[in-house]
């Protein structure tokens, strides 16, 4: 059997080797999965629901527990990772509180003896390649209403966040979840490859634009449902009559909490030319104040680098950006030691020359641009090839709607940014991805309507 290494990325030290399955496990385990679905799919709605309050105690049960397990092996720190459980928590009372409403058949018509009638089938068999800089949310974003309504669920966590992984599966079928239902797959890119195999109904990815484009080629022919949650190259627009202080505080942490690993990070910053400079100076002043350090620590806010290879990502566009004559503000290079750690970077006189302004970073690095005003500022956010969040800072109300209506995003920002609600859909635009997860339609995405026509016997 092949084995999983997991790594601490704080320190390089290899943390367990996991057993790995390989194709024929996937197989055997779709097998399972496609046996078991319809008798989970037949089981009350409100006895599904009842596993899944069991499994959010079981959560909060051991929060302490599985917030360090995640800073081990994604090197999150300690606040973050519990941060992101108990807002996990929330994203379950959503789904709890909803999905039996949005799933109920509908009657849409009826007259004259003549009844229309919608029903929500489960998709079936779902499989879902998740992500590692926030397991609990993007995982939870799929299996949760997945199981809720009938469906069976494939799960491949992220190699670089198996344990949580595992630590799902354990607490799901501790709660009453059957395992054929919930079935985790642990290994790298050749498990992903052989998941895409199977006989599925749905597959839902969070992920790289690349993964995602070579993912949508090998189903495309097959005609699944498929939803890519993939990257971001998240602008925000600071206008004269902002905040000053409070703008750059914000950005400040949208643009560096996680270590800047999150798809809605703040990833590029257009200022007014009249303002740039007080902005520009409070921004770095925020981020200096940043304590990096051990990941396990309460008071740490930047951690290492998840994946070693993004440390090339950084230094490529560090280069790129100097090159092309940006002016670095603050960080810049790798740290010294074990472990994959980074500056945080901030960088003045940006471009669209550059990779840091077109291409996604994924790390505590960031480019900030002057502009002259709002025609501008819009023309250089629609500039991307990526389409996921995009924020104004005014306290202009109208200003900010005018100006965000025009920007091709699926989420846009007032005086806030990289905020993710359960209440609201989560999509993408362009190489942002396909589809949604969260709201109520992404409890219908698994789902597939049936049409009901009914007529009363003459």
């Amino acid at each position: 059997m092949s084995r999983l290494a997991v790594r601490n990325p704080a320190t390089g030290a290899l943390i367990t080797e996991l057993p790995a399955d390989d194709a024929v496990e996937v197989a055997a385990k779709s097998r399972l999965a496609r046996a078991a679905q319809p008798a989970w799919a037949r089981r009350p709605e409100s006895e599904r629901r009842e596993y899944i309050v069991r499994f959010r105690a079981g959560i909060v049960d051991e929060l302490e527990a599985l917030a360090a397990l995640m800073t081990r092996e994604t090197g999150k720190p300690i606040s973050m990772s519990r941060n992101e459980l108990n807002g996990f928590l929330g994203r379950i009372d959503f789904f709890l509180a909803h999905t039996q409403a949005v799933t109920a058949v509908q009657t849409v018509f009826s007259d004259s003896g003549m009844q229309e009638q919608i029903e929500h089938l489960p998709l079936g068999v779902v499989a879902n390649i998740s992500a590692w800089n926030y397991p609990w949310f993007v995982g939870g974003n799929v299996f949760i209403p997945a199981l809720l309504t009938g469906n069976a669920v494939l799960y491949k966590p992220s190699e670089f966040a198996a344990m949580t992984g595992l630590a799902m599966a354990r607490l799901l079928h501790a709660a009453g979840v059957p395992g054929d239902v919930f079935a985790p797959l642990i290994g790298g890119g050749d498990v992903g490859a052989a998941l895409l195999d199977q006989a599925i109904d749905g597959l839902f990815f969070t992920g790289s634009h690349a993964t995602g484009v070579r993912i949508a080629q090998a189903l495309g022919p097959r005609l699944v449902k498929l939803q890519l949650e993939l990257g971001g190259k998240d602008a925000t627009y600071v206008c004269e009559d902002a905040d000053v202080p409070k703008a750059a505080g914000s950005l400040a942490d949208g643009a560096m909490y996680n270590t800047g690993q999150s798809c809605c990070a703040v990833e590029r910053i257009y200022v007014h030319a009249s303002i740039h400079d007080a902005f520009v100076k409070a921004f770095v002043a925020a981020v200096s104040a940043f304590k990096v350090g051990d990941p396990m620590l309460e008071s740490t806010c930047i951690g290492p680098l998840t994946r070693a290879a993004q440390l090339d990502v950084l230094d490529a566009q560090v280069a790129d950006a100097l090159a092309r004559g940006a002016t670095l503000l603050a960080g810049g290079h790798r740290l010294p030691g074990p472990g994959n750690w980074y500056q945080p970077t901030v960088f003045s006189n940006a471009s669209h020359t550059m990779a840091l302004m077109r291409e996604e970073t994924f790390g505590p690095l960031i480019g900030i641009q002057k502009v002259r005003g709002d025609e501008e500022a819009v023309a250089l956010m629609n500039d991307s090839r990526y389409g996921l969040t995009a924020g104004v800072f005014t306290p202009d109300e109208a200003r900010a709607r005018q100006l965000l209506a025009q920007v091709s995003t699926g989420s846009v920002y007032w005086n806030c940014c990289d905020r993710v609600s359960p209440r609201l859909p989560w999509s993408g635009r362009g190489d942002s991805g396909l589809g949604l997860t969260l709201s109520t339609y992404g409890i219908q995405a698994f789902t597939r309507p049936k049409a009901w026509h009914l007529r009363q016997a003459w």
